[in-house]
């Protein structure tokens, strides 16, 4: 938990910081963005970005993150889905830095707002073995590379009062939505390359369903809708990663993206994911809180 006193004089620091792009957010939207953040409220909406203003604005925010959480733990790569790509008017993926705190275990209750802008979908992380991983050209070379792959609710935060504005460069600016996650039983990677060419075929044929508590159908998608395959995002986010001097390390992180729709969380839903057709893989839940008063919704 983010203690709202301590980002006071944080937001001060961010107002004093010099500029860079010219449309890149300025220190002062930055800081009010920080502050909305950690108090649950939608900030104002964010006008189309550049690429390289929507890079800027990103680092911008994450100097603030990384002072509020203990630790980086892994990345996210975001809009890797291209029916999601449509829906803010791109054709390619963007990324995020995920932090301590951020992702919680199976079976989590959460409040229904969870964030200012909340959001579910379904998703996976896998975690990285080894350092050739930022070298990987193919979804083979990152299973030789990474030891662990992981059932994932993500539950996004959008941040914005409408997020239909975003493009893009404004979802990588808000750091993907970035602000928490339930993560399931991780499943341990093959080591011998026929057991690993049938887990990698069994990736991208996978079947991906979310239910809610009556086991009703709220979502489906499968594993070949993220890039192709969903360990391409591991390719893709290493390649973004190092045009910024950054490397993926042991033991980090790394969420793939949506395999479903996104969607808004109600009062009293369980939604639980299944990825069916993928060995070991073991469904992941997240509760949200009932109303407060029976028969109320949220």
């Amino acid at each position: 938990m983010i203690s709202k006193s301590a980002l006071i004089p944080l937001a001060l620091s961010v107002f004093c910081a010099t500029s860079a792009g010219a449309a890149c957010l300025q220190p002062g939207e930055v800081a009010q963005l920080m502050q909305n953040y950690v108090a649950l409220k939608p900030s104002p909406n964010i006008a189309h970005l550049s690429d390289d203003d929507g890079a800027c604005s990103r680092a911008r925010f994450n100097a603030l993150l990384s002072q509020a959480f203990d630790k980086v733990v892994g990345y996210k790569a975001g809009l890797t889905n291209p029916a999601v790509q449509q829906r803010f008017g791109t054709n390619k993926p963007v990324w995020g830095v995920l932090y301590s705190g951020m992702i919680q275990p199976n079976d989590t209750t959460l409040p229904v707002r969870f964030g200012a802008h909340p959001l579910f979908e379904a998703d996976l992380l896998v975690r990285v073995k080894h350092v050739n991983v930022n070298v990987a050209r193919t979804p083979a070379e990152v299973l030789e590379n990474i030891d662990q792959i992981i059932p994932f609710i993500e539950l996004p935060d959008l941040l914005v009062e409408n997020p239909a504005t975003l493009n893009g460069a404004g979802v990588a600016a808000i750091n993907v939505g970035a602000r928490a996650g339930v993560a399931g039983e991780p499943i341990s990677v093959p080591v011998f390359p026929e057991q690993q060419r049938v887990y990698l075929q069994a990736l991208a044929d996978m079947s991906i369903q979310l239910t809610d508590n009556s086991g009703a159908t709220l979502a489906s998608g499968k594993g070949s809708d993220i890039l192709g395959h969903p360990l391409n995002a591991v390719v893709w986010i290493a390649q973004a990663l190092r045009q910024e001097n950054i490397q993926l390390k042991p033991g980090d992180l790394v969420s793939l993206g949506s395999f479903s729709p996104l969607m808004p969380p109600k009062a009293g839903l369980s939604v639980t994911a299944t990825y069916l057709g993928l060995p070991g893989a073991k469904p992941v839940r997240v509760n949200f809180q009932p109303p407060v008063f029976p028969g109320q919704s949220d």
